[in-house]
């Protein structure tokens, strides 16, 4: 055994022997977690890949999952895990594929709809977006959440866990301490394990029809049994029941955590971005601020016990959601080292919250919110918005930002527009029809952020969407006295976003300073450009990650591209078209020495046709 190894055995079993089972060292330059780590900074170690060698990036291998749909088109939204040479990652369909990390090799295949029925699902797969990786000693784990089932698949093998649950599978619909009968129940991000915990977010939707609560629960990562439950709807006597009026607690559902939580492993606390109450566009049946829709929460990873709240948007109405993971991080501000928690949300702000005690970093102004003109609705009389940094897309809608790419564009629109109620954030729209901006898929979105520890800097994409909504009388069988007449994008008569160009973003904020350290126009529309319409930049599907090297990688916009930015300018200095958009985000990890770079190109948005391809880059 040469120092290196001994110095790995040794940290190793020192920390197991203190009850955590945690990855050796060896896997610092691998991608053992969704986020790239517990605290989802998506920050690599791994510095083989320089800026003075990126270009040099050529296609490695590529994995094909096989199980593409084009109706309903198939997206992947999946962000591969690399662990002790083994990369494991969820398909088009929700499969479950473990390859040799240094080839794309197939290893073994694990399908959760053919385990469970004995026969291929026919049903809409949804969303996965990664997998879970655990181990305990020899006892070795993939945790794959498909729709409303936790799965429990032997690492090695592929096989489901027969002592875990019920032959290796858990009915997310049971202990959940509410009537489920009726309702649906999905799942979309990977969940998180603590110790011996293993976390579920979801829950039912955010519409107007009866949706099941999205209650956070821990349960023994080896028996599967339910050691506790938060829930996002506080019941009579639990703290933040007073905010929902009369017996909205009862009916209300959504307040879910769909985008994936965070663990802070030196604390044992999770963090968990809550998503809208339903129905997420009237409120009128759920009156107050309605804890804990749209919180950061910070619960013990044991217990379940909040350690503490913070409401980004009282009473929503705009469908914004916590859209990402809370991403943990350790900033340097005025001379100090403060471990803070970094919110990205679909109005555009980035919130810093101290990780101890869940209050701003840079201080937060409550600003008066107009009323309603919905019958029925009250809304919350202020909104809270982050003094630093600076919003990272444009908040409100003015008559003066109608795009003008072309003439015909431009009148398109504004026709549109001149239909339609508009004003500052959180102006709410009226029954005739009204304009949100950012719009119900951001600002930012699920890709969430990343950082660099070494240059204190938080690295996230922002888009420019705009969307337009209408009300009229409920239907049968709804949950509220008004349903959506219209939500739709605002666009031009080629389907371009309605809002004058640049469309996208990629933006560094120095966390020293609460400021952009660079901001640059995010990608392009190859038919615009050929028109001499540049640099318009593209909305993003997916997030960035960062290197020690000075490299940030990032895919996701409707160009097809994926591209490498320099961490100190924005420069981009490599790009490359992939066979389809890569509507996720990237990872890198080693292998055989040899440092690579993975996302998945699958399209199946917008012109983008459906694909089930992995492409790995290397030197």
């Amino acid at each position: 055994m040469n120092r290196r190894q001994f110095l790995q055995q040794t940290a190793a079993t020192a920390t197991l022997a203190a009850g955590v089972h945690a990855a050796p060292a060896v896997r610092a330059k691998e991608w053992p977690h969704y986020g790239g780590d517990a605290g989802a900074s998506r920050y690599s170690t791994c510095n083989q890949i320089k800026k003075g060698n990126v270009a040099q990036l050529k296609v490695a291998w590529t994995h094909k999952t096989g199980d593409a749909s084009a109706r309903p088109a198939t997206v992947i939204e999946c962000t591969p895990i690399v662990v002790d040479g083994v990369m494991y990652l969820s398909t088009a369909r929700n499969k479950v594929h473990a390859l040799e990390a240094a080839t794309g090799k197939l290893l073994w295949a694990f399908d959760p709809a053919l385990a469970a029925s004995g026969a291929p699902s026919r049903r809409a797969p949804g969303i996965s977006r990664s997998v879970t990786y655990w181990e305990s000693g020899d006892d070795k784990r993939i945790f794959h959440a498909y729709r409303d089932q936790l799965w429990a698949i032997e690492a090695k093998t592929g096989k489901p866990v027969e002592s875990f649950g019920t032959k290796g599978v858990l009915d997310l619909k049971q202990d959940f301490d509410h009537d489920m009968s009726k309702l649906t129940f999905k799942h979309s991000s990977p969940v998180v394990v603590y110790k011996d915990v293993v976390i579920t977010g979801g829950g039912g939707g955010e519409g107007p029809y009866p949706e099941a609560p999205g209650h956070i629960r821990g349960f023994d990562a080896k028996t599967g049994k339910r050691r506790w439950i938060f829930h996002t709807i506080p019941r009579p006597g639990q703290f933040g029941h007073e905010t929902w009026s009369g017996d909205s607690w009862k009916y209300t559902g959504g307040t879910n955590n769909w985008a994936g939580m965070s663990v802070d492993e030196k604390r044992g606390v999770v963090y968990a971005g809550i998503g809208s109450p339903s129905f997420d566009y009237w409120g009128g049946n759920r009156h107050g601020d309605n804890l804990y829709g749209n919180c950061v929460v910070a619960l013990d990873a044991l217990t379940g016990e909040k350690k503490w709240h913070y409401q980004i948007v009282h009473h929503d109405i705009w469908d914004y959601d916590m859209p990402a993971q809370p991403t943990l991080i350790t900033m340097k501000l005025g001379g100090k080292t403060i471990d803070a928690v970094v919110q990205p949300t679909k109005q555009a702000y980035l919130f810093f919250l101290d990780r101890e005690t869940g209050k701003p970093v840079y201080g937060v102004e409550e600003r008066p919110a107009p009323p309603s003109k919905m019958p029925g609705e009250l809304l919350a009389k202020t909104q809270p918005h982050p003094l630093k940094p600076p919003p990272l897309s444009r908040q409100g809608f003015k008559a003066e930002w109608i795009t003008d790419i072309s003439p015909e564009a431009h009148a398109h629109v504004k026709a549109q527009v001149d239909q339609l109620e508009y004003g500052d954030l959180f102006h709410p729209a009226p029954m005739t029809g009204g304009i949100v901006h950012p719009g119900f898929r951001g600002g930012m979105l699920w890709g969430g952020c990343s950082f660099d520890p070494q240059r204190n800097r938080v690295f996230v994409n922002s888009d420019e969407a705009t969307n337009a909504i209408s009300f009229k009388e409920a239907g049968p069988g709804m949950n509220v006295k008004y349903g959506l007449g219209r939500r739709a994008e605002l666009v031009d008569h080629e389907g371009y976003p309605g809002i004058k160009p640049p469309w996208g973003y990629m933006t560094a904020v120095d966390a020293g300073k609460g400021e952009f350290k660079w901001r640059v126009v995010n990608g392009e529309y190859p038919e615009l450009k050929k028109r001499g319409i540049k640099k318009t930049g593209t909305p993003s599907n997916g997030g960035s990650i960062c290197t020690v090297a000075g490299l940030v990688f990032m895919a996701g916009t409707f160009d097809k591209m994926i591209r490498a930015f320099d961490s100190d300018t924005g420069k981009i200095l490599w790009e490359y078209e992939l066979p389809e958009c890569g509507f996720a985000t990237p990872m890198t990890y080693e292998a055989n020495g040899k440092q690579y770079v993975v996302i998945a190109a699958a399209g199946g948005r917008k012109g983008s046709k459906a694909n089930d391809e992995f492409v790995a880059f290397s030197l």
